[in-house]
Order: structure tokens, then sequence, then C-alpha cells
């Protein structure tokens, strides 16, 4: 059987279960085509904390308390590790057990190039690196910023569809990028019904990184996108919802959202666990969001996971162009916007013939994202066999 090894960050970023469906989708999806899969996770010592954010050591740890939660909770409790630092303790494998696994497998899929310990990377023949931010990788790596983590792989793989085109201006450099879509396991997201009720997303106003200069030119944060469509609301007469995690020096923004008839949610408990965040996903009537502004401005062709569950569940979604109508169909199940208005337009035409859009919103979450489509590809691509 062959075995591949995912990695990438779950119990770096606690309490966030969208971030968790992430890597489980990918882990999930590859045990669908019969591989068996290991999921490993390094943690810096300084990053493990409690629940005030204070560090802790490792075995007190919110971090390490989370890991084992949701790999109990999906079955991986015999099959992960969580390395804490360069591997003095760990959860789950020891770190001789994980040298042998890795000796062992077939394939290294690198989410983020998140494992960068080389005495586990080396070991593993064939090494593929997963970029979920297009733009920030690519703009770090040609800043010689080493957050990038683009060295020692032998694909390169993006969630940008439209990177190394003509429309798109983020630099590729000497990394040969190939496209490849978010997977989703169907079966993990079935199809929920009801009638319409509202517009909702998930979101974090800022996002985990800053803007981003290069090249003389500032490329902007989801606050910034969300300005721009403030009025909403009022103009649609929709009701929008967002469960919203907002630092309160951002009060200002706050205020302007709730004024604009915004309904602004407490994401703590809604986001906090993967089955909470599937529920609050399924209990939608459709997504609503805009993207960061590097994804747009660069029309990278970037799409949300968050926004292929909506689909999956049979949820429309009006989401924020960034290029990726180039690749995917837009409008049945799912509408893109690049003004106000447009977005106006397109929050009506999913309320006037919703029933329409769920079974199209599906339809494309099948057709272009299904799990088994692609990482059947992507073993392909890199030459293993299931």
């Amino acid at each position: 059987m062959t075995t591949v090894i995912v990695a990438g960050a779950l119990a770096n970023k606690p309490r966030n279960g969208g971030e968790a469906w992430v890597r489980l989708s990918w882990i999930r999806g590859f045990q669908k085509l019969g591989c068996n899969v290991v999921f490993v996770e390094q943690i810096a010592p300084e990053s493990c904390v409690d629940e005030g954010g204070a560090v802790v050591p490792f075995e007190e740890s919110v971090n390490l308390a989370y890991f084992r939660e949701v790999t109990e909770q999906f079955g991986l409790n015999g099959s992960s590790v969580l390395i804490h630092g360069d591997g003095a303790q760990t959860y789950g494998y020891s770190f001789s057990e994980l040298l042998d696994v890795a000796s062992g497998s077939q394939l290294l899929v690198n989410i983020s190039g998140h494992l960068t310990l080389e005495s586990v990377k080396d070991r593993i023949p064939r090494k593929a690196f997963i970029d979920i931010d297009p733009g920030f990788t690519q703009f770090w790596h040609a800043s010689a910023n080493s957050a990038a983590h683009l060295g020692g792989h032998d694909w390169w793989f993006t969630i940008g569809e439209n990177i190394g085109k003509s429309c798109c201006p983020i630099p590729v450099g000497s990394i040969p990028w190939q496209p490849i879509r978010q997977p989703v396991v169907l079966e993990d997201w079935p199809v929920t019904g009801g009638a319409f009720d509202r517009f909702t997303t998930i979101a974090n106003w800022r996002g985990p990184y800053g803007t981003v200069e290069y090249g003389g030119q500032t490329y902007g944060l989801k606050v910034h996108e969300f300005r721009k469509v403030l009025p909403l609301p009022q103009r649609s007469s929709h009701p929008f919802e967002i469960a919203l995690a907002i630092h309160p020096a951002d009060g200002k923004d706050l205020a302007a959202l709730e004024d604009n008839d915004w309904r602004i949610v407490d994401p703590t408990e809604i986001v906090a666990q993967p089955h909470a965040f599937r529920e609050y996903v399924q209990a939608s009537g459709a997504e609503f969001s805009v993207a960061q502004g590097v994804y747009v401005d660069t029309r990278s062709g970037w799409f949300s996971d968050r926004t292929i569950r909506y689909l999956a569940s049979g949820k429309p979604a009006l989401v924020q162009d960034t290029g990726f109508g180039d690749q995917l169909p837009v409008g049945d199940g799912l509408l893109s916007f690049k003004t106000l208005d447009d977005a106006e337009t397109g929050a009506h035409e999913i309320v006037r013939n919703y029933e329409h859009h769920c079974r199209a919103a599906r339809a494309i979450a099948e057709n272009h994202f299904a799990s088994d489509q692609v990482l059947g590809s992507l073993l392909d691509r890199v030459g293993v066999s299931p």
C-alpha cells in the first residue's frame, strides 16, 4: 500500500475548525483513494501556549490538546504525530518511529511547506509543496523571505491557477508552478436542504498576514475589500451575517458594519471544532465573501476552501472575483462580483432562483473539487499509484 505523508498546521492553529478541514480534506481524500496516510506536524516551543496565550510546556498546551481532540475525532490518533521542536518530544509516534515511516513512504504532501525538518524530509523520495496562499508565497520567495519554505521539493503546486499566465503579475522565478485545487471529500459534506434565510461567511477581518509590498505596489487585505461593499445589506434588503474575528482596535470598522446592517456573530464556538464549522456552513442559505486584496489585484485565480464546502453542501456562493472564472463555471451556483453593483445583482439572483443555484452549487463541487479527481491527478503527476 502506498504511504503518503501529509504535513500541515493543525495544533499551530488551535480552535480553528476551518483550518482543520483544510488539512483533513487532504488526509481523508488520500485515504479514500486507498493510501496509507500519516499526518505530521511540527510546533515550535514558543508556539505552545495556554488559553490565555502564555507560553507553557508542550504537554500543558492548548495546541497539543487540540491536536489530540481532532485526530481522535477523525480516527487519526494511530496515524499522526506532533513534533515538538527538533523532535525531543512528540505526541503519537516517537521520533525514531517517524523516521522509519518516512523511509517507507512514497510521497510527502507538504502544505505550505510546513515540514522543514531535513532529517524527516530527506528520507521521503518524492516531495510536493502545496501553496494555499498564492501571491504571499511567491512574493516572499522573490524577496528572499525564508517564510516561503520552497526549497527541498520536487514538485510545486499552487491553488492560484493563473500563476504563470500573462494575466497574473505574481513572479514565478525558477519555480515550475503547477495548478491544483483544494479537495473536498463529498461524503464529509452532504447536501443540506431548506429555504433561503441568509448569506453568511466566516472571516478574520485582517487575515493572518500583513500587506505585501513588491515592485513598488502594495497589495491589501480582506479588510480593504470588505470596506468596498459595506452598503450591500441595505441595498439588497437580504440578511447578511459574518462570524467575524475582529480586533478591538478595529472598532470603527465594526461600527460601520453594524451601521450598514451586517449581522456580526461571535465566531468562538462556531469555528472551534471541525463539526461546529460544518454545522454553521450547512445551516446557512448561501455564502457571500470578499477575498484578500492580493488575490484580487493579481487575478491569481485563488479560490477559498471555505467556499468549496458551501458548494458541496448545496449552498450557492457569491464571492469576489479573483480570476477563478478563467477555470470554473460562473453564473449558476457560483457567482462572482467585482463591484458593489455586481454584488447586489448577484445576491438578488441567488434568492430569486434559489433551488436552481443550490443544485448547481453541488454540481460544481462534484465536477471540479471532488477529492478523488483532485488527488488522483496529483498522484498521476508525481508518478505514484494509490
